[in-house]
């Protein structure tokens, strides 16, 4: 199983980029995709995820500006990001998880991949001011 991000890099804030995840060899017929993200110094932070039937979770702070999404047919996942801010500064990482755990929060149920599924080695979005 090999993810491998693509998209990032260096935009003024306000701006705009989408993330990639091209997945290969996942072979999984269920599973639960997410975004997560690492600014220097700082964990590795849950972005967004979503699930088999399309139900999606957002971090507080990306909510109304990212949009998480999957193309099955091509085994790739998005995040679209807009009105970028400075601190949306980070290595950016996708993950897939068959076993994903559900949780609940905000109302609703999502899911989220484990430290130890499968992850990519991520890409750089750089915001500035």
């Amino acid at each position: 199983v090999q993810l491998v991000e693509s998209g990032g890099g260096s935009v003024q804030a306000g701006g705009s980029l989408r993330l990639s995840c091209a997945a290969s060899g996942y072979t999984y017929s269920r599973s639960c995709w997410g975004w997560f993200r690492q600014a220097p110094g700082k964990e590795r932070d849950r972005v967004a995820t979503i699930d088999d039937v399309g139900s999606t979770y957002y971090a507080d702070s990306v909510k109304g500006r990212f949009t998480i999404s999957r193309d099955n047919a091509r085994a790739t996942l998005y995040l679209q990001m807009n009105s970028l801010k400075p601190e949306d500064t980070a290595m950016y990482y996708c993950a897939a998880d068959p076993l994903a755990p559900v949780y609940r929060g905000g109302g609703h149920y999502y899911c989220s991949p484990r430290q130890d599924s499968y992850w990519g080695q991520g890409t750089q979005v750089t915001v500035s001011s």
